[in-house]
């Protein structure tokens, strides 16, 4: 029988793949800048253009840092998983105690006989519509009924 081991798992600052996405983000986001940067400098170029050639370089930025925060978080949990920051995996999901979310509040169930009322005439007037629509409609269509002879 031939017993396979999982592979080491590999530290967060050394997985080529992640590296090689990161790389790839922050070059295509630099590229972009560049790219709104040309546009901005060209005749038809606009603020809108210089906005965006100032914006994709923070994405860069961004993508590079969302990079070290994780590595460090990495590194965080694999040193001390006690004091980790972060869910604790196998722990069981807690419930919102009672008492700390509002009260939704709850309509007033008023009986007023003059909204009653204005409801039953709304109600009258929408049945008698709908009858006369479907009256209008038998009506035509015995007109555009063809004869088979």
């Amino acid at each position: 029988m031939v017993v396979v081991s999982a592979s080491p798992r590999r530290p967060a600052h050394n997985r080529p793949a992640l590296i090689a996405l990161v790389a790839v983000a922050a070059i295509a986001c630099l590229g972009l800048g560049w790219w709104q940067w040309e546009r901005f400098e060209s005749a038809s170029g606009t603020g809108q253009n210089l906005g965006y050639a100032l914006q994709w370089p923070l994405f860069a930025g961004f993508a590079i840092f969302a990079y070290f925060r994780f590595v460090r978080l990495e590194r965080e949990q694999e040193s001390d998983p006690a004091t980790a920051r972060g869910p604790v995996h196998g722990a069981a999901p807690r419930e919102i105690p009672a008492g700390i979310l509002p009260q939704r509040p709850k309509a007033a169930r008023d009986t007023d006989p003059a909204m009653d009322e204005y409801n039953r005439y709304l109600a009258a007037l929408h049945a008698d519509d709908i009858d006369d629509q479907i009256r209008r409609a038998s009506h035509s269509t015995r007109d555009t009924e063809r004869s088979g002879g």
